[in-house]
């Protein structure tokens, strides 16, 4: 071990020549491996408190913080009216527009019963005469309405049909001519028969008779909708509205599937169920409370009726009806229109205005339980699923917006792991890594990655989350981003804040030190950014923690190009900063004013930076470098020389250990070995105060000093071995092993082995002896270590250990007993561990004690 290294040569029983004592200890020369790995023991990573950040106490676009000028950055606040909405667009989308067939379909009755059917014509094989067929049905349909009855030659219904696709349905003329008057027309009931085909027009049926009449076939449709199995032997009307892959029936005795009366059908549901509730919305807009149940009814009607999306016929009216509810001044009004709105799949303008009116209901906390309840959430992820990035990357930025207030709200956070949003937002993220910088929407869709980024990080707080995130390989594709986006400085903190949280957890910063580009980003970010506080500490946070347990992340780091000069210009900058804070904060406060309770922020950046440093050193040729460096040595002295433990602890003492990790390393050009005296007196100002955490730091770093004479005198001359002698009554092991291992090093001077029976050390060493040694090997053996040096000269045992000598014999014997270790635990591990300790580190130097002891008792 370290401590033992400077230590006495004894004599040989057999022989006068002297030879260091850990050869004695040691059966044979460990490989270097072996002394790394006892290395470690004494070198000390350090942790330290994640940068705090605070909660948005308004909810916006963009936080209190942003880079963004307000003229280069959508509007976080806006207004929106009914005629923000484009009406234009909100047409359904139609197939190609049908030609007029050349020859005029002649309607023929049929008396066979009292039941009618439509014999439908042959399509014909080319695209032109499908168009052409389509509109002759539409003329058919409009002039049967009119009562216009023609006869005339059917095709015979064996004949083959060609399907049309309900994909691009034909523009059929409207029944509903004004909203006073939705039931003017009025369509036959239609049956196929195997032989033929007929359709017959009523003209003289009164609008009661229409009604019930529509009714009668609206009810028999719905009954078969809930459980009319053979639909395809029953005459009743399939559907009431088109499925995205067409409501189809098998006409009897043919192979093809064809589409028919789905306009009617759809016509039918409109005015016994949609149209309805239009005239509710129009008839209550002063109550908001009915509003918003209608508004559910609808929702559920359209749903019921399969008329969401952008196929629906009377779209162009359903939402010329919603558009004016905008207006209302009501957010939970509002966030059933937006329901609906975005349930209809609009684009364009109006998607871009129906996202700002979710994001202006979700900006507000207080409407967490409404948008919870009407599962708004829901509506906003197909959006970001299905939406094209390019062509509605504003209506998508207010999407994310709002999504990201949402996350805010733990129950809507749990939410959205439930429905893959992780998944989902990373798969939105690669898209955004995909446009390069010079696309014309780069820019733009920098906003978008601002809410995304600050989203991944709220849902980042769940466990669930962020397994999620190693799962999808988040590390590395928030490095991709990072990369675009180093001029960015929001799109930067928001991922080094994610940054910061994540690498808290070790799997995740096990991932992010597999992603080799990341320290060069890290680099690059700390030299652009240098003087912006809230991004480099969180750098160096995640540093830190990549340091911390990864040997592999400390050498890669290390050897990127500048590296160490990069952390030496930050350790400069912000200690410049601190020092005249200091000097202002003295100038100002007076003697009788107490410092600051927390670190202020060149503080904290300076404890982050420290402990970086600290965890760099423990791989062995990085920890030469840096004990080389003289510059990084006089920065920890100076922090040493002008800050108390009092002041700043965590900075005070981070900067102890490090010393205390540099000191470690024996190398010619050892920047603390020619500090040495200097770093000593900041040390005892260190060990004389209050605080305990500080003086443990301080006995450490004397631990590794003392192995030079100069410093061994300077613990003399200044009376810290009996400061040493005290602390060896803590009931802290920890502190007795570092105090021991300087009282170790005090007794290779032959000269000062006296000063040890003067203070009682010799007593003290066998209570610890006797307190710690079954439960600490390593510190038994350190004591055993300990009195070998003390005893070198040893002519009586009585003369040497006095009254402890006795005690000291059954210690010995009883410790040495080989059960000892290997019943001290259950634990097979544990077992292995002081099994492992006791034999060698303890037992070699235990025995030769006895040994020595037990030959010089008489």
């Amino acid at each position: 071990a370290l401590l033992c290294r400077g230590m006495q040569a004894s004599k040989n029983k057999n022989t006068d020549k002297a030879e260091p004592f850990y050869w004695l200890s040691v059966p044979k020369q460990k490989p270097s491996s072996e002394i790394i790995n006892e290395a470690r023991s004494i070198l000390r990573t350090l942790r330290t408190r994640r940068p705090f950040t605070p909660t948005e106490v308004r909810r916006k676009l963009f936080g209190s913080g942003c880079s963004r000028p307000p003229q280069n950055r959508p509007p976080s606040a806006f207004s929106l009216h009914a005629s923000s909405f484009d009406l234009a667009e909100s047409r359904p989308v139609s197939g190609v527009r049908l030609s007029p067939l050349e020859h005029k379909p002649i309607l023929v009755t049929f008396a066979k019963d009292e039941d009618f059917s439509i014999s439908l014509p042959k399509p014909p094989a080319y695209a032109a005469e499908v168009r052409k067929a389509s509109s002759a049905r539409t003329r058919l349909l409009r002039r049967t309405s009119q009562g216009n009855c023609l006869s005339a030659k059917m095709v015979p219904p064996d004949q083959s049909e060609e399907k049309l696709d309900s994909e691009e349905p034909g523009k059929m003329s409207s029944l509903c001519r004004s909203n006073n008057n939705c039931l003017a027309e009025q369509r036959s009931y239609t049956l196929f028969n195997d032989e033929s085909r007929q359709l017959i027009c009523n003209k003289h049926i009164s609008r009661s008779e229409r009604e019930d009449f529509l009714k009668e076939r609206a009810g028999k449709f719905l009954f078969q909708l809930r459980g009319e199995s053979d639909q395809r032997k029953k005459p009743a009307i399939s559907s009431p509205w088109p499925r995205s892959t067409g409501w189809k029936k098998r006409v009897t005795g043919l192979e093809d599937d064809t589409r028919i009366n789905e306009s009617e059908e759809e016509e039918i549901f409109w005015h016994i169920k949609i149209l309805p509730i239009l005239h509710e919305l129009e008839k209550v807009e002063d109550d908001v409370e009915n509003l918003c149940l209608a508004c559910t009814k609808l929702y559920q009607a359209l749903n019921e009726g399969n008329m969401l999306g952008k196929r629906f016929k009377r779209r162009r009216v359903l939402l010329k009806t919603l558009y004016k509810l905008v207006d209302i001044d009501s957010d939970p009004l509002c966030l059933k229109l937006a329901k609906i709105i975005l349930a209809m799949k609009v684009d364009g303008k109006n998607l871009l205005n129906v996202c700002k009116l979710a994001f202006k209901i979700c900006k507000n906390d207080k409407n967490d339980s409404i948008v919870q309840n009407d599962r708004l959430l829901d509506c906003l992820l197909e959006v970001l699923r299905t939406e094209d990035l390019q062509k509605n990357n504003e209506a998508l930025l207010y999407c994310m917006g709002a999504i990201k207030f949402m996350s805010g709200n733990a129950v809507l956070l749990n939410e959205m792991v439930d429905k893959g949003a992780v998944e989902m937002l990373l798969q939105l993220m690669k898209q955004i890594n995909n446009i390069k910088e010079n696309d014309t929407h780069f820019s733009n869709l920098g906003h978008l990655l601002v809410q995304l980024t600050a989203t991944l990080r709220n849902l980042a707080n769940l466990p669930v989350a962020r397994g999620q995130l190693v799962g999808h390989g988040a590390a590395c594709e928030l490095c991709v981003a990072l990369e675009q986006r180093l001029n960015d400085k929001d799109v930067c903190t928001y991922i080094i804040r994610m940054f910061s949280k994540l690498s808290s957890y070790n799997d995740f910063c096990a991932a992010l030190a597999d992603c080799s580009r990341c320290y060069i980003l890290f680099l690059a970010l700390l030299n652009k950014h240098q003087k912006q506080q809230d991004l480099v500490i969180r750098i160096l946070f995640v540093l830190g923690n990549l340091t911390a347990k990864n040997n592999q992340a400390r050498e890669q780091f290390f050897k990127e190009k500048g590296s160490v000069n990069t952390l030496i210009s930050l350790f400069q900058t912000y200690l410049e900063l601190d020092l005249n804070a200091q000097k202002w904060y003295h100038k100002r406060g007076g003697e009788g004013k107490n410092h600051p309770d927390h670190p202020s922020e060149a503080e904290d950046v300076l404890i982050k930076l420290i402990r970086v440093l600290a965890n760099l050193s423990i791989h062995p040729s990085v920890g030469e470098a840096l004990a080389a460096a003289h510059r990084v040595v006089d920065l920890l002295v100076t922090v040493l020389e002008y800050k108390s433990v009092d002041d700043c602890e965590e900075l005070v003492i981070n900067a102890a250990t490090t010393i205390n990790n540099l000191s470690y390393y024996k190398v010619k050009s050892s920047a603390v070995q020619g500090k040495k005296l200097h770093i000593a007196e900041m040390l005892l100002k260190l060990l004389m105060s209050n605080n305990m955490d500080g003086v443990v730091e301080a006995v450490r770093v004397f631990g590794n000093l003392s192995q030079y004479h100069e410093i061994c005198d300077f613990i003399i001359q200044k009376k810290i071995h009996k400061f040493m002698i005290a602390l060896l009554d803590s009931k802290n092991q920890d502190i007795c092993f570092s105090a021991c291992g300087v009282l170790l090093n005090l007794t290779v001077d032959k000269n000062k082995r006296a000063l040890l029976m003067e203070e009682g050390a010799i007593g003290k060493l066998v209570d610890c002896l006797q307190d710690f040694g079954p439960a600490d090997w390593q510190l038994a053996g350190l004591i055993c270590k300990t009195l070998w040096n003390y005893s070198e000269n040893l002519k009586s045992a009585a003369s040497c250990f006095g009254e402890d000598t006795d005690m000291l014999l059954v210690l010995l014997k009883s410790l040495l007993d080989e059960e000892l270790p290997l019943g001290y635990s259950l634990d097979r591990d544990l077992r292995d561990h002081h099994k492992l300790y006791w034999e060698g580190e303890f037992k070699p130097v235990a025995e030769k004690l006895l040994d020595r002891i037990q030959s010089h008792q008489s």
